[in-house]
């Protein structure tokens, strides 16, 4: 990856759910402050690959990991390291918004108070900060203390990402972020993640190839558990080396 910085390489990754082989043999590395899009058929893989980075497999008793993911410098695979710490680290956001059952100030504080923030005035410059990075603060900032499940699903995902990225994490993991959204509240997001890639590295699973086209920088195309190609998204969608990523950008199959 010219001129980019590696911030998550992936080495001969394999995932059983049980005696089932969800992935195989994955290696890449993910660029630091990149826009990284996984695309490809239903099932194929890519949120199973997601789910390793912040080991959310591991609330799955079947599941079993191989090979290695190195983040700073350290196999985050290994039993040894601090999950929790991790997941710190690496934020993440799922397919439907799921705002917790509190006010939009406490969905945003949570995490910062659950790391021993206690100070009202830094809890203040951290909600405001992270609503301003999630593009929402201009939408609540006169209703902080109103419910964030009062909001629209567009404001709801928007107020994932700031509950996110306000414990500073150094990537963000999107899973599917905008399957539930409108194409108004699409468009937001879409907005959203291209800023975010100036403080973040950004990894997005989406069933929408446009989108990926639009808003990332590479582009990983996986297929029944193997990654069958990665690259710079525009050489991707424009010149495949796979025939089998070509057919599934052309909408001859999945």
């Amino acid at each position: 990856m010219e001129g980019i910085i590696t911030q998550i390489s992936t080495k001969e990754l394999e995932l059983y759910y049980g005696k089932t082989r969800v992935l195989r043999d994955i290696s890449f590395d993910i660029g630091e402050k990149t826009v990284t899009a996984f695309i490809g058929p239903s099932g194929c893989g890519k949120s199973s690959y997601l789910r390793c980075l912040n080991r959310m497999n591991d609330f799955i008793p079947s599941a079993r990991v191989t090979g290695s993911i190195e983040f700073g410098g350290v196999n985050i695979l290994a039993p040894s390291v601090d999950v929790i710490s991790l997941r710190r680290k690496v934020g993440m956001v799922f397919q439907k918004p799921n705002p917790f059952p509190m006010s939009i100030y406490e969905n945003v504080a949570y995490g910062p108070k659950l790391n021993g923030v206690k100070g009202k005035q830094e809890l203040d410059d951290i909600v405001e900060r992270s609503l301003k990075g999630a593009a929402l603060w201009d939408e609540v900032r006169d209703k902080l203390n109103s419910s964030g499940i009062g909001l629209s699903g567009g404001q709801q995902q928007r107020l994932c990402i700031a509950r996110a990225i306000a414990t500073q994490p150094d990537v963000l993991l999107m899973d599917e972020p905008t399957s539930a959204l409108d194409p108004m509240g699409t468009a937001r997001i879409e907005e959203l993640v291209r800023d975010l890639k100036g403080s973040y590295t950004v990894v997005i699973v989406t069933h929408n190839m446009q989108q990926a086209a639009r808003i990332s920088d590479y582009t990983a195309f996986f297929l029944l558990g193997e990654l069958v190609e990665y690259n710079r998204t525009s050489k991707i969608f424009t010149s495949p080396s796979d025939k089998r990523t070509e057919d599934y950008i052309s909408g001859r199959f999945g």
